[in-house]
């Protein structure tokens, strides 16, 4: 079975592109619903020729009042009804020439002075057909002059006698069959735009996944980039402290590979915590006190200050305001921004010295990260352009995800500077 294509839908058996905020959905859903109905041409077709074969086969039979100087059965009867299965076969691609067809052949046939009445019910087709495809006002413009016409062709036939007694049949067989035409034109109608409206809701639903998906992804990317490039980092500085004094000092070299243990096992942690999410069957091969997301928050601060000193960067801390609780996504943003803020300074800054500065506001956090290193026209470039990475990036979007704002951007005495304004949702 080939795989539909995107903005597809199918509902027993159809398949409707849809197009957001137009109607054409609506009408490819009413076309396949016509479309799709059991072959409609072919099942008119045979409908017409069983109203031709039993109104051949009554009139043969001699079914109904009989016609003084009747004609007998001849070609011409035929032919009529012939015209009669025709007419009933179009009837739904010309609803407006059938009905006229189908009116047009009673008069012949009772001129012609062939037996029968059913013939008057053949128009009734027509009139519903009309009622069902156009909607009531057409449905009512068909059954006026159907109940007119079948007045007058039976006045044909019975005399002025009967034509009282014929007009109240005449008038509620043609107002029955309008009716329920347009009853019928209605329910298709509604089907088709609840299908359509369906189908909406359903493009729109699988469209807001996949956009929960991607970010969902770009969440997930973020958190890993962040863990692995602070980890990285520090890990290759602690590295180098270790073969550096390997050999002159050894006990410097173990603390360098205690670091990096510890890094590590660190990194590792948050690694599984955030590959955890991702597996299916996280709820029941892990216990309940299994993290959900990476651990991170400001009251990790110090264990990060720590592990940048420890790769050689001294870092000078300011806080500033009432100290408080932060909502978990506030203080997890604040960290990341820290934390790759440091890890960009190890990797990209020669620079001996970061102050860091937390400013606790009641609607906001402040973040402030300056260090003394070097930073050059070359480096400033490609700090605007973006081709160092993806950390100030993610570090943006980290700060507009909580509608908050981060500018990174070197200093004219010489350093860079991130600085974070994060709202606090709902202060106390």
């Amino acid at each position: 079975m080939p795989r539909p294509r995107r903005h597809t839908q199918h509902r027993t058996g159809l398949r409707v592109p849809i197009e957001p905020g137009s109607r054409a959905g609506e009408w490819s859903v009413v076309r396949n619903l016509r479309e799709t109905a059991g072959a409609p041409a072919v099942a008119d077709a045979i409908l017409g020729a069983c109203v031709a074969v039993g109104l051949l086969a009554a009139t043969f039979a001699g079914v109904g009042p009989v016609v003084a100087n009747a004609r007998p059965l001849d070609a011409g009867a035929v032919a009529l009804a012939a015209t009669v299965a025709a007419a009933i076969a179009v009837r739904r691609r010309y609803p407006i020439a059938a009905l006229v067809v189908l009116n047009a052949v009673p008069l012949v046939w009772f001129l012609a002075r062939y037996p029968g009445q059913l013939i008057t019910l053949a128009p009734l087709i027509g009139c519903y057909t009309l009622a069902a495809d156009r909607g009531w006002r057409w449905g009512l413009a068909g059954a006026v002059p159907t109940a007119l016409i079948e007045i007058i062709a039976i006045r044909v036939v019975l005399g002025d006698a009967e034509t009282a007694g014929v007009v109240p049949i005449a008038v509620l067989l043609a107002a029955t069959a309008g009716s329920a035409g347009a009853a019928v034109g209605y329910y298709r109608a509604v089907l088709a735009a609840t299908r359509a409206q369906l189908a909406r809701e359903t493009q729109t639903h699988e469209e807001r996944a996949r956009r929960i998906a991607v970010e969902e992804r770009l969440r997930i990317a973020r958190e890993l980039h962040d863990v692995f490039g602070h980890a990285m980092a520090t890990i290759s500085v602690q590295a180098g402290v270790g073969l550096h004094v390997i050999e002159q000092r050894p006990g410097h070299a173990r603390e360098a590979l205690a670091a990096i243990k510890k890094i590590s096992d660190d990194g590792l942690t948050d690694v599984k915590t955030i590959l955890g999410i991702l597996r299916a069957d996280t709820s029941t091969t892990e216990g309940p006190e299994q993290p959900r997301a990476p651990r991170g928050g400001l009251d990790r601060l110090t264990e990060l200050i720590d592990t940048a000193q420890a790769a050689g960067l001294r870092v000078e801390l300011n806080l500033d305001g009432d100290l408080r609780p932060l909502p978990a996504p506030v203080d997890l943003a604040a960290y990341r921004i820290i934390q790759e803020a440091l890890t960009n300074v190890l990797r990209h800054a020669e620079a001996r010295t970061v102050r860091l500065a937390l400013k606790h506001e009641p609607s906001r956090l402040l973040i402030q990260i300056r260090d003394d290193g070097t930073t050059t026209s070359a480096d400033t470039n490609h700090t605007a352009s973006g081709r160092c990475g993806h950390g100030i990036d993610g570090m943006r979007e980290r700060a507009r995800a909580l509608s908050g704002q981060l500018t990174a951007a070197p200093r004219p005495e010489g350093g860079f500077e991130v600085y974070a304004e994060l709202p606090i949702p709902n202060p106390q």
